[in-house]
């Protein structure tokens, strides 16, 4: 496979993309488990859709232009996950596309081939999950967008004032994914040994990613949205840890072989360094900048999964090329691609599919809906849950901003507070909820605090499940 990606003609666009549908059309065609996080995107897309306003009206820590995306496929799609997968798988193309050419056009490596793309390509299989339209995929595709516009910067004698761009594309992708802000340090570093940037070429930089902040400060400040805004997204992503997931063994074994060979690629260039150039090697540099910055973001993710390490897809796939090409016996690189293809592939089909019977590796069954603890009759009712499983949202809808558990303990897990308790008791006023699934036991405490919510429902046959009474 190497071999026949080695060649650079414009055809072979054509014959990786088709490679990425051949491993996607399986799983695009065949229902695999829906996820949380899925269910989650979507209800907030079906609740933009019916006029809600995020934060203020929608209580999630999902990031403002992600929730703008899945609120526009809400509104001409409706609840549709197929539709997510084929938009992730556009967004693929983008960035599969958009990698190979500038690897390519910008020279960063010695030799002109189709091997990052086709690296690339691979490396978004970490597992099923990331056959999905998530935050961090989205905001992937500007960071790419930045370090595009900052190589050509390095390729000049001295930075223009388009380092703008570069944090505007930042700034950007920080609005799909929040804890991609810290880009921004990397966005600095690099500028500072690597181009030949003034002051105010740094401050363009820092007013470039600003600005996109700046603008939905003030739209949130003239809908009156400002301090929900703050809270529910600025301040959760130091808190919110949404979806525990336990199946550290998927997670780990989705990124070894890709990490391990980004890391051999790493430490091949210590072996041939001088056959680099001076720009080559300081792109080395900067996705070596890349990667770390991309491991602080861990410590802010909402929830650890293999799509949430999708920022890390760029400098590995541009590290093992290195591995690949340092290969001096050709046969031996092809069986070292060839054994690396089928592994990730394995575990990627064996995560969606379950291919092998009874092993759970790859699975995230944490991750994925489950049953709903309300009657199978029970649908496209208006339901209250109070915990971390939505899965009683599948066939039904939300009612109250409560979504998220980790901001919703705000006022239901502060009932002693009397503005807590007026809070709720308004969303319950102007969206009740037909039904409540009580996970955390704060129910019983609710209707002592507020008697005339007591009035209103009933217990059901169904453990911690209450029904509003006709």
């Amino acid at each position: 496979m190497l071999r026949f990606f080695q060649s650079y003609f414009p055809y072979q666009y054509a014959s990786l993309l088709g490679l990425l549908l051949l491993i996607r059309l399986p799983l695009l065609l065949h229902p695999f488990p829906l996820l949380i996080p899925e269910l989650n995107w979507m209800i907030v897309g079906e609740q933009m859709s019916q006029g809600n306003l995020l934060y203020r009206d929608i209580w999630d820590s999902v990031s403002p232009l992600s929730a703008m995306v899945y609120w526009g496929i809400d509104s001409v799609f409706g609840r549709s996950p197929l539709v997510l997968h084929g938009a992730a798988t556009l967004v693929s193309v983008f960035q599969i596309v958009y990698f190979n050419y500038l690897t390519n056009n910008r020279d960063i490596y010695p030799d002109r081939t189709f091997w990052p793309g086709l690296i690339y390509m691979l490396f978004m299989h970490l597992s099923f999950d990331c056959l999905t339209l998530s935050p961090v995929l989205m905001s992937t595709s500007f960071l790419l967008l930045a370090f595009g516009t900052l190589i050509r910067q390095m390729d000049r004698r001295g930075a223009t004032d388009e380092v703008f761009e570069v944090g505007f594309y930042i700034g950007i992708a920080a609005l799909f994914y929040l804890p991609s802000a810290l880009f921004i340090l990397w966005s600095i570093v690099s500028l500072l040994f690597y181009t030949g940037s003034t002051f105010r070429q740094y401050s363009l930089s820092v007013f470039g990613f600003l600005f996109p902040f700046a603008a939905t400060v003030l739209f949130y400040y003239l809908f009156d949205g400002l301090n929900d805004f703050n809270r529910n997204l600025l301040a959760s992503v130091f808190r919110v840890r949404q979806y525990s997931l336990s199946d550290f063994q998927s997670l780990l074994a989705s990124l070894l072989i890709p990490l391990g060979l980004g890391v051999l690629g790493f430490l091949s260039l210590f072996s041939r360094a001088g056959r680099y150039v001076n720009f080559q090697q300081r792109i080395q540099q900067i996705m070596a900048i890349w990667f770390v910055v991309a491991v602080l973001t861990i410590a802010l993710m909402p929830f650890l999964a293999p799509m949430a390490f999708l920022s890390f897809v760029p400098p590995m796939a541009y590290f093992a090329y290195y591995y690949f090409e340092n290969i001096r016996k050709v046969w031996l690189a092809e069986m070292s691609f060839s054994i690396a293809f089928v592994l990730i592939l394995l575990l990627f089909y064996q995560g969606a599919l379950g291919i092998i019977p009874g092993a759970e590796l790859g699975r995230l069954s944490s991750l994925q809906v489950r049953s709903s603890p309300l009657p199978a009759d029970i649908r496209d009712q208006h339901v209250l849950i109070i915990g971390e499983d939505l899965s009683a949202y599948r066939q039904n809808h939300l009612a109250t901003p409560y979504l998220n558990w980790d901001l919703a303990k705000y006022d239901l897990k502060n009932l002693d507070n009397y503005e807590a308790v007026i809070n709720v008791f308004d969303h319950f006023r102007l969206d009740p909820p037909d039904y409540i699934i009580d996970r955390e036991n704060v129910v019983e405490k609710l209707f002592q605090r507020a008697p005339a919510l007591a009035a209103r429902y009933e217990k059901t046959a169904v453990a911690d499940v209450y029904k509003r009474k006709n």
